[in-house]
């Protein structure tokens, strides 16, 4: 079973990029702390790629920003390209099936504004 649930800031603004045949794609990093700390007394973090498809992208897009904390639930795929100098190279992706908005800036601006 091939099942990944991640918490954790988005590290840029999601865009949404058109494919060929109109379908909807986003590319995002998710920084996730450790929940253990080094032996410099620090907690690590790892940044994972996301790929996001279709309205999951769309959503992404118009709800979050930078910064912003999100639950995700996805598989994980590997995928292999050819670089600039013809050598095999191997890319780990979260592909995402759902995401969920723990804290957007834009859902707390939305309130503040109400409470004004």
């Amino acid at each position: 079973m091939n099942h990944v649930i991640l918490i954790g800031r988005l590290t840029g603004t999601p865009e949404v990029v058109k494919t060929e045949n109109d379908v909807s794609r986003t590319v995002i990093n998710l920084a996730v702390q450790r929940t253990y700390k080094n032996q410099d007394g620090l907690y690590e973090t790892d940044f994972l790629r996301l790929v996001l498809w279709n309205g999951i992208a769309d959503r992404a897009c118009e709800y979050c920003k930078k910064g912003d904390v999100v639950c995700i639930r996805g598989r994980l795929q590997v995928r292999n390209y050819l670089d600039e100098d013809g050598k095999k190279k191997f890319i780990t992706e979260v592909i995402v099936e759902t995401i969920s908005f723990v804290s957007s800036t834009k859902a707390i601006d939305k309130e503040n504004e109400k409470e004004s």
